[in-house]
């Protein structure tokens, strides 16, 4: 058991016979009134974010998590395929399991939950940035730099992101993949 003093992003907690990791929480002391905790709960099963707000000094029960490092292998028709870092097994995850599988590359590394008292998979995170090669885009116009304006390039992995007007075909970019936006250009 704990309390929602140990509350933090990241956390799997055990909330209406269902578990949830905390993504989101606010410790909160109004001037009138108890103080609260306000969070955003991820359900581990199907993904739906749950606001929620606990009473300060709640009692919790957290569910043990661990996190093992894994390596993305390659997607076929009946999954997502995965190596485990240190033991070499492979393992296999729905899309539903994976935060962000657009931005699934070979030979990434993810961090993948495992509840430990029951050995099930919860879920598999990405790393914050991914560093990937624009695959297409159209050329950007000279003279159109007085803004901060953008343009739309694909990616190694498929996926869409904003892109300011220098970046060509072959460049390298990093790219945060929760806010799905371009960060900068990779040397």
């Amino acid at each position: 058991m704990a309390s929602t003093n140990d509350i933090k992003n990241g956390i799997c907690i055990e909330y209406n016979n269902n578990l949830y990791f905390v993504t989101e929480f606010q410790h909160v002391k109004p001037g009138k009134g108890p103080a609260f905790v306000r969070t955003k709960l991820k359900n581990v099963v199907t993904g739906k974010v749950i606001d929620n707000t606990f009473p300060s000094g709640h009692k919790i029960t957290t569910a043990r998590v661990e996190k093992r490092s894994h390596q993305f292998l390659y997607k076929d028709g009946s999954g997502y395929h995965f190596m485990d870092s240190s033991t070499y097994e492979q393992i296999m995850l729905q899309e539903r399991q994976i935060d962000y599988p657009k931005y699934l590359m070979d030979g990434i590394e993810v961090e993948i939950s495992i509840h430990t008292e029951t050995g099930e998979i919860l879920l598999c995170e990405l790393p914050q940035n991914i560093e990937s090669r624009v695959t297409y885009t159209e050329p950007g116009v000279k003279g159109d730099t007085a803004t901060n304006a953008t343009k739309i390039a694909k990616i190694e992995t498929g996926a869409e992101v904003s892109v300011p007007l220098f970046i060509n075909e072959n460049d390298k970019i990093k790219v945060d993949i929760k806010q799905g936006k371009y960060v900068e250009r990779v040397k």
